[in-house]
């Protein structure tokens, strides 16, 4: 029996590139690795451990790097996309993770966008403590008992579950998923969105090419805060249909309706020809082009930590300093 394989939106194709377009790639990859910079990566600060530790009160987010953060959200730890690989491939990784494995807190809940092995690294899976629930895409509960895990349950697009008061639905993307050569998109791919009774809702992109469906999930959801990845996409002509570029995803952003912006997938591990130099420019340049508040992107770095709390009482002193100076402006006037 024919195995079932899943497919995008529009059945737009991602991942089959033949073999005349790796050696077009090839060749261009030789120019750039004379000319560009690969080694600078993403700066790291000193995680918060004490309030990580003993949070389960304020909503927050944690980059650990690349796809991975820890997102505190009604009490509970969740953990997307865990990869805490020290390579991939035969590429080291450009900067350590924001939070060692041994320092992360107890985990409630693990979201998995997909299969590709730098965003399910079987290894720091294991790794992990805690309870560990696993909410991933359709096609890969089976996979993932196989290898021990027994909290597991998969769902579709638009599918969700809850715990403890935490809803997570399971929402497109455009990609693909391959571990091994015979299992070419037998499991799905997409993003989550996370929700709570007065807490923020946080929608999780996972890996992803630019497509309608972000309109769709911003008719579907009122998203504070998205994630989204903004690196591995040159070359474009090449990556275009499974990664955003940045200006694409500053459009997913706008799409999906979000009031804060948080960049990921760069930065960590080189799997394309950009930079994240480049990536950073590029998304700076076309933020002022569209003239988004530069406030509403938060440029977390390796370990740094968005508190909602900390982030309210900030607007709401910008907002008293800029209403005291025009008020002290009117006296002048006067």
């Amino acid at each position: 029996m024919r195995k079932h394989r899943f497919s995008n939106l529009d059945f737009a194709t991602a991942g089959n590139a033949t073999l005349h377009q790796f050696s077009r790639w090839r060749q261009e990859r030789l120019h750039k690795f004379r000319t560009k910079d690969y080694s600078e990566g993403i700066p790291n600060v000193k995680p918060d451990l004490y309030f990580l530790h003993r949070n389960r009160t304020e909503p927050s987010i944690t980059w650990i790097g690349h796809s991975t953060f820890l997102i505190q959200l009604g009490g509970l730890n969740i953990v997307t996309d865990p990869v805490w690989a020290r390579r991939m491939a035969l590429q080291k990784r450009l900067s350590p993770p924001g939070i060692e494995l041994a320092d992360m807190p107890p985990v409630d809940i693990v979201l998995i966008s997909h299969s590709h092995y730098d965003h399910l690294h079987v290894a720091s899976l294991r790794r992990l403590r805690g309870l560990k629930k696993l909410i991933v895409p359709a096609g890969l509960r089976k996979k993932l008992q196989l290898k021990g895990f027994r909290h597991v349950e998969e769902l579709y697009w638009w599918q969700n579950a809850s715990f403890h008061g935490v809803k997570f639905t399971f929402v497109p993307a455009q990609h693909w998923t391959r571990r091994n050569p015979w299992d070419m998109n037998a499991s799905h791919w997409g993003g989550w969105v996370m929700e709570t009774d007065g807490g923020p809702t946080i929608y999780f992109a996972g890996d992803t090419g630019y497509f309608r469906g972000f309109v769709d999930i911003g008719r579907s959801f009122d998203i504070d805060v998205a994630l989204m990845p903004i690196g591995a996409y040159d070359p474009e002509w090449f990556m275009g249909p499974q990664h955003v570029c940045p200006e694409e995803a500053l459009q997913a952003f706008l799409d999906v309706r979000a009031d804060y912006f948080i960049p990921m997938h760069y930065g960590a591990f080189k799997l394309a020809d950009d930079t994240p130099r480049e990536a950073l420019e590029r998304l700076e340049k076309e933020r002022a082009r569209r003239g988004i508040d530069p406030k509403r992107l938060f440029l977390l770095k390796h370990g740094e930590t968005m508190r909602f709390d900390k982030q309210e009482h900030a607007a709401d002193d910008s907002a008293q300093a800029e209403a005291a100076g025009h008020a002290e402006a009117k006296e002048k006037d006067g």
